[in-house]
């Protein structure tokens, strides 16, 4: 049988370089990735290098092309999703002035409050610009700094000569789009984080005059603005060569990671609610109105589909806790993997975790984890917060620890459901779980026992972004409407809540105490040095 036409999905996340190739009915064909590093810097920076994401772009197509000749040979488009709230200053040619500010760099905070300082202020911001933002916007900066609208100012303040040779400010997807085509534009979400756009008509986000002359940079330092379902160009000759594929393959726009994953996930009808657990995670839904709940840190913002907006609430880390946990506490060779009978050869970090989890009853012994590990977005804005084990005693194994940190993440997400529920306007009663950390089936237990409702996963929910990604493509190439993709999605792997759950209503009643008992502590701990 004929190969259908294949879009090659680009999937780029804060972990490293990703790509599959997708058929227009969701089908996914190979996968390939390529770690690539992050720098954690001192003072709150988080870089990577975007021509390590180029370079390992490369490698991973190559990779396909040897495992999956016919469907490479079937391309016509590409289409990607990546990371977001991510910064890099281009020159004139398009070649990156600076390393990629990531959206864990917070570097810029204090640079944004100046800019935006004045009285009356909320968290160090003029009241009046915090005002228009939500008006035009939807949303504002946040004072974390992890936004673009503080990287570019951190920047300007702090490297005036890149400022001077800077054409653009490119996102992460702008950046991936210029290689690809040699066409700089930013898409209607990619532009988000930015803070200068009017959102108010889901179909025409535009730039808002008012917030481009108050940002502080320079008009002609933001790019055109695109639908993430526009076909922006053809491959630019040294793309083309770059991966091997031919010049007339059409690139779509594509979408940031949430953007993608909601489409993906295959949550596209309204209030239709998933949760992605990646490094970050977050609960999203596409809803028909712009609207913001200020004090919990959610917002309804541009999306994919053109005629809604897509709710998000953000919580900073989540499977950054398990890449944590494998990197400075438990490794494949370490006894307690090895006793779970999983090697390197024999499966993922998410087969011997699973083997463990199980062992330890509801409760990991007593022990609670916050899984604050840089901070927190939603259902608090707090840069402050900082993850920590509670409760720890002699008796205490390292399995409870395993669970505890599974366990801790959940609630977290609890927590944030409340704000969640209230934003669509009725309590979530089943929910998409995907994202690569959505493997452990012990997590997604601990997930519907948590929150008390009906967990769904896709078979391979790794692939999500991919997925969503070749689906945005489709829909620009024009071989869908958005409107088919529920008929195409395979949430069929259903975890109910078990007798555990009441254990865990008992649970979060203590968490929510933690952050009101803590907040204060990590604020006097984590404070700035100078």
């Amino acid at each position: 049988m004929a190969v259908p036409p294949q879009v090659l999905a680009i999937d780029l996340g804060t972990s490293g370089m990703k790509a599959a190739l997708v058929a227009a009915d969701g089908t996914v064909t190979g996968w390939a990735e390529r770690p690539v590093p992050l720098r954690v810097l001192p003072g709150g920076g988080a870089e990577q290098d975007p021509v390590a994401w180029w370079d390992a772009l490369a490698e991973v197509v190559a990779d396909l092309g040897r495992d999956h000749p016919e469907h490479l040979r079937a391309v016509t488009t590409i289409c990607s999703s990546t990371q977001g709230e991510g910064t890099i200053a281009v020159d004139a040619a398009g070649r990156p002035l600076t390393p990629c500010v990531t959206w864990l760099d917070m570097r810029g905070a204090a640079h944004l409050r100046r800019q935006f300082g004045g009285f009356p202020s909320y968290q160090g911001m003029s009241v009046f610009s915090l005002l228009r933002w939500l008006r035009l916007t939807g949303g504002m900066p946040s004072v974390t700094g992890k936004d673009p609208a503080a990287h570019m100012l951190f920047i300007r303040d702090e490297m005036p000569a890149i400022y001077a040779r800077t054409a653009s400010f490119l996102n992460v997807l702008d950046w991936i789009n210029l290689k690809l085509t040699g066409r700089t534009v930013a898409t209607v979400d990619s532009i988000l984080t930015s803070w200068v756009t009017d959102n108010r008509k889901a179909g025409d986000i535009r730039y808002a005059p008012s917030l481009v002359a108050a940002s502080g940079i320079d008009r002609d330092k933001f790019p055109p603005i695109v639908k993430c379902t526009e076909v922006i160009g053809t491959l630019a000759p040294g793309a083309a060569d770059h991966l091997g594929l031919p010049l007339s393959v059409q690139v779509v726009a594509g979408a940031i990671d949430n953007t993608a994953a909601a489409v993906g996930a295959g949550t596209v009808r309204d209030d239709e609610p998933h949760l992605y657990l990646g490094t970050s995670s977050w609960i999203a839904a596409h809803v028909k109105r712009k609207k913001t709940d200020v004090a919990a840190g959610i917002a309804s913002i541009p999306c994919a589909i053109p005629d809604r907006y897509l709710m998000t609430a953000l919580q900073a880390t989540a499977g950054a806790n398990l890449t944590w946990l494998r990197d400075k506490i438990v490794e494949f060779d370490d006894p307690i993997v090895s006793a779970g009978h999983v090697s390197r050869d024999e499966g993922t970090i998410f087969d011997a975790f699973d083997k463990i989890i199980p062992s330890v009853p509801a409760g990991a012994g007593g022990v609670l984890y916050m899984p604050w590990l840089y901070g927190e977005r939603a259902p608090v804005d707090d840069p402050h917060l900082r993850a920590g084990f509670l409760n720890i005693s002699l008796e205490t194994t390292r399995s409870d620890l395993l669970r505890a940190v599974f366990e801790g993440v959940a609630l977290n997400t609890r927590w944030m459901t409340g704000a969640v529920n209230r934003f669509l306007g009725a309590p979530m009663s089943s929910l998409v779980i995907t994202g690569g950390a959505a493997r452990s089936s012990s997590w997604c237990q601990i997930f519907a026992d948590v929150l008390g409702m009906e967990i769904r996963r896709d078979p391979r929910p790794v692939v999500v972004n991919a997925r969503g990604a070749g689906w945005i493509g489709a829909v620009g190439a024009g071989m869908i409407k958005f409107s088919d993709i529920s008929g195409l999605s395979a949430n069929n792997e259903v975890f109910q809540p078990g007798s555990d759950r009441g254990r865990y209503d008992e649970i979060f009643e203590i968490y929510k105490c933690l952050h009101k008992q803590l907040a204060p502590v990590y604020k006097r701990l984590n404070q700035p040095t100078s």
